[in-house]
């Protein structure tokens, strides 16, 4: 049935159906899940609002191309497996970007609804499809193509890597997954902690590439137990290299080898994948800290913060040497960080560690900061302010200041072209590297970035590498 223009005004009329979520009391000392799902009920009362435009801009903004109007019309309609299977034609992880997507700046910053009021809730609903079809699906897979009998390596399993073998091995490709560490998901499990991201689902989605025909190798350290000569060698047809950026950055300020300092990675890789908030039962220590101050602004410091407070800290800072409106973290995470008690510093610049005569770390030397004429990146650059010094007590320092490009394979790799930030040198539209048969994508290639642009590399690098396998280069 045609809607009308009566009915358009009506369904924007219809509020945002607001997500239950754990007490902020409660949460700030566990690491259960913090967003707690719709129900059915509420899932289709927030499809309810979706205007069904002729031309979506949420699609536009999706990088994996969605068709998200489809999708929630068939969630208001009741057809919950109709709508993950939509889903599935484009997104082969929707339990993890309905949950860490920054959909507030992609599909819904895009929203008509929200040039008047609130965007429609799309990543609330494609996370309702996903666990709805987890916890009461009947395990149905999507279509396979026939076996086209040509094999392909993908070097990683975080985000773009597990969108290439889900989308090849649905094209009827032969896929390999070859990750180093000894489990699968890359930063999926290693970066995101549980309370955002429970690993339980992330197994699931990975599970469910397996059963599609997948294979994931753990302990597969691409680079140096084999290099990519040899994976071509062992009769692999193409290879996607989706290693991610996980080489730590730090300040290189005075003092930053004391006791107390260490970076986001591998902080959250202990709390994370090593599951080191379950110590003593699980035997992986973490550093703990009574005073914690965290260094950055992006989502990696807020989930090192909220890390630090569930494992015990009296306090928490944030310290970010530019304003709230250039914090680079998703809205609902600075949000959620606030409610848990973190204390955000803004216009702050660390100088100094401080240390005692046992070498570890007890404060921190400061600026006040201004903003003066943008940089580069767009943002305004922060300027010292004379005569703003100031010392912060801390025992532990969290650097989550960025990452760099991961050079295990890189350096192995001669014939590979990289950057001058040493990043993979790829075509952006098709992930094709200067190696024939050889594409990248993800944070390899641009730097670190979110999980969503990072599928959707892997989208593009899928596409390039079926025309290759069909039709050649």
């Amino acid at each position: 049935m045609k809607e009308t223009k009566a009915s358009k005004g009506k369904k924007a009329t219809i509020p945002r159906q607001p997500m239950p979520a754990q007490d902020s009391d409660v949460r700030r000392r566990n690491f259960d899940e913090v967003p707690l799902g719709y129900t059915p009920e509420t899932a289709r009362a927030e499809a309810a609002r979706c205007l069904q435009c002729r031309k979506p801009a949420c699609v536009e903004g999706c990088p994996v191309g969605v068709d998200i109007p489809a999708f929630i019309h068939l969630i208001k309609e009741g057809d919950f497996t109709g709508a993950i299977r939509n889903i599935w034609g484009k997104n082969a992880l929707p339990a993890v970007c309905g949950r860490v997507c920054p959909q507030e700046i992609q599909c819904e910053g895009v929203c008509i609804l929200a040039k008047k009021g609130d965007p429609v809730a799309i990543g609330h609903l494609e996370r309702f499809a996903a666990d709805y079809e987890r916890l009461n699906g009947s395990g149905e897979l999507p279509p396979r193509a026939e076996p086209t009998g040509k094999k392909v390596a993908v070097v990683g399993s975080g985000p773009s890597g597990l969108t290439v073998a889900g989308d090849l091995v649905q094209k009827g490709h032969d896929v390999t997954v070859l990750e180093a560490f000894h489990k699968p998901g890359g930063v999926l499990v290693y970066g995101i902690p549980e309370f955002r991201l429970p690993k339980e689902i992330v197994a699931q989605e990975i599970n469910f590439l397996e059963r599609q025909g997948a294979r994931v190798e753990c302990n597969q350290v691409v680079g140096r137990t084999v290099s990519i000569e040899e994976l071509f060698a062992e009769g692999y047809q193409a290879v996607y290299l989706g290693v991610g950026a996980g080489l730590p950055r730090f300040l290189n300020i005075p003092g930053e080898n004391l006791i107390g300092i260490l970076s986001a990675n591998e902080y959250l890789t202990r709390a994370n994948l090593m599951k080191a908030y379950l110590f003593p039962k699980v035997d992986t220590p973490i550093p703990r800290g009574k005073h914690v101050v965290v260094l950055g602004a992006g989502n990696v410091a807020m989930d090192s913060a909220r890390t630090a407070m569930r494992l015990g800290a009296e306090s928490v800072k944030i310290v970010y040497r530019r304003s709230r409106e250039e914090m680079p973290a998703r809205a609902e995470e600075i949000h959620h960080a606030e409610e848990e008690g973190i204390e955000f510093f803004l216009l702050t610049n660390p100088t100094k560690y401080i240390g005692d005569e046992k070498g570890r770390l007890t404060g921190m030397e400061c600026l006040r900061m201004e903003l003066g004429e943008p940089d580069d990146s767009g943002r305004r650059r922060p300027v010292p302010v004379d005569s703003s010094e100031f010392a912060m007590d801390c025992d532990l320092a969290i650097v989550a200041v960025g990452s760099g490009a991961n050079p295990l394979l890189t350096q192995s790799t001669p014939d590979l072209e990289l950057n001058k930030w040493e990043y993979i040198e790829a075509d952006p539209e098709t992930g094709k590297t200067s190696m024939r048969g050889v594409w990248a994508g993800g944070d390899i290639v641009t730097g670190a970035a979110t999980v969503i642009l990072a599928m959707g590399a892997g989208r593009k690098a899928a596409d390039s590498m079926h025309k290759y396998l069909t039709w050649g280069w």
